[in-house]
């Protein structure tokens, strides 16, 4: 079939292609539980690389690397000085992850790539595929570093100076599975990008829909507070004579709660990690440090929720005689994402029928910094139990097949216009 006799909207990726790729590449650092071992810059990591990038040769595309290892894998267009339309997301995966979360975004733009040379069609712009370096930071920070130094976040120089727990630098194991590429990173147009992904949360699931279209990505703020009380003996101390920084923190960590429940639907409130001192059977805490996570869709939302929570807890320090120290640890920007990539993205999936739904991304990803370089667009397909950065991370492979169909009708969207 030509381009000529082809009704372009009736045109569908093949997805046993896709998923068998999917799980080719999963072997390289398989576990014994059915998940994916392939830590940024290993040999793993290398073997990943060089598959996918075979892949995309025996597809037709020119591969380029840049300096801090990102890899661009272009399809000519008909006008190669537009720039291209591009899609890519990241291989490296968690110490114990999944097949999916990252893979899927790179290899679904792959199978765009597939489609479109299956059926002879020729796009006005390139099509791209990207993998970008270290997006999941398991062994290196700082987390999302390929797009972030593309996109300017941090320099090349800090990126490279990164160590792992053994000592080894960025730029030492970039070099030694040959993937440090001559662009400079950042010295590459983009015209727009779009990011598929299996959702890492349960809302699809639980609404029972196929592609969720994000409109952008929460605001964090990362916060470490300690409560100090005081010491003393659990059997013969009256409660009402204690310093008990334990008590204090857990109403502190209510609040926390409370605050993400008062800025609904996008609010988020967690406290992961608590180290309780002296951590013993008969002793009342004397000092309590936990971490705070706090997320939302905007940045005014979420520092609202970071001002409820520091002053509720200086009314608890004035209530209770203990001190509060609430002290910044990190803070992301939320992200929205570009109306036009957005309404592609809702185009496409009513098109094709599925059902879809807007959802926000509580997770980072390469997209972030990609919004702030060029109108940017994420699809989300759900994962069972909205479980990621797990073993047993899965996705119905008629889910994958419809996030990548979405892909492909929201792409062809753009790199079918004339400049």
């Amino acid at each position: 079939m030509t381009e000529a006799t082809l009704n372009i909207d009736t045109l569908r990726i093949n997805g046993d292609r896709l998923w068998a790729s999917l799980m080719e590449l999963a072997q390289i650092g398989a576990t014994p539980k059915g998940g994916v071992c392939r830590l940024t810059l290993t040999d793993l990591d290398k073997q990943g690389r060089d598959l996918v990038t075979r892949w995309a040769r025996e597809a037709g595309m020119t591969v380029t690397i840049d300096k801090i290892g990102n890899g661009f894998m272009r399809r000519a267009g008909r006008n190669n000085s537009l720039p291209p339309i591009a899609t890519g997301s990241h291989i490296d995966t968690q110490p114990t992850g999944g097949k999916f979360d990252g893979n899927y975004g790179v290899l679904a733009g792959l199978e765009v790539v597939r489609t479109l040379n299956d059926h002879g069609i020729k796009t006005e712009a390139p099509i791209e595929v990207s993998f970008w370096t270290n997006e999941e930071g398991s062994r290196f920070v700082p987390v999302m570093m390929g797009s972030g130094v593309f996109a300017k976040a941090f320099t090349l120089a800090h990126a490279y100076a990164a160590t792992d727990t053994e000592g080894k630098t960025v730029g030492e194991e970039l070099a030694r599975i040959g993937y440090i590429g001559e662009q400079e990173p950042g010295d590459h147009p983009i015209g727009a990008f779009f990011e598929t992904h299996i959702e890492q949360g349960p809302v699809l699931e639980d609404h029972d829909v196929t592609i969720g279209v994000v409109q952008g990505v929460l605001g964090i703020r990362w916060f470490d507070c300690t409560v100090t009380g005081m010491e003393a003996h659990a059997g013969p101390t009256p409660m009402a004579l204690r310093k008990d920084a334990m008590q204090v923190a857990t109403h502190l960590m209510q609040e926390v709660v409370a605050a993400a429940l008062r800025h609904a639907p996008h609010g988020r409130g967690t406290v992961g990690m608590v180290q309780v001192h002296p951590n013993s059977r008969n002793v009342i805490p004397g000092r309590v440090k936990f971490s705070i996570d706090l997320r939302n869709a905007t940045d005014a939302l979420v520092d609202q929720m970071a001002d409820e929570v520091k002053a509720f807890a200086a009314q608890l320090s004035i209530k209770t005689g203990l001190s509060i120290l609430i002290e910044p640890v990190s803070s992301y920007s939320a992200q929205g994402f570009h109306p036009d990539c957005i309404d592609a993205v809702a185009r496409a999936a009513k098109k094709l029928g599925y059902s879809n739904m807007p959802v926000v991304s509580g997770a980072g990803h390469d997209a972030v910094y990609m919004a702030k370089l060029a109108p940017t667009g994420m699809i989300f397909i759900p994962c069972k139990d909205g479980i990621s950065h797990n073993e047993i991370e899965d996705a119905k492979p008629e889910h994958i097949t419809a996030g990548c169909n979405v892909l492909l009708h929201a792409m062809l969207e753009r790199a079918m216009q004339r400049a």
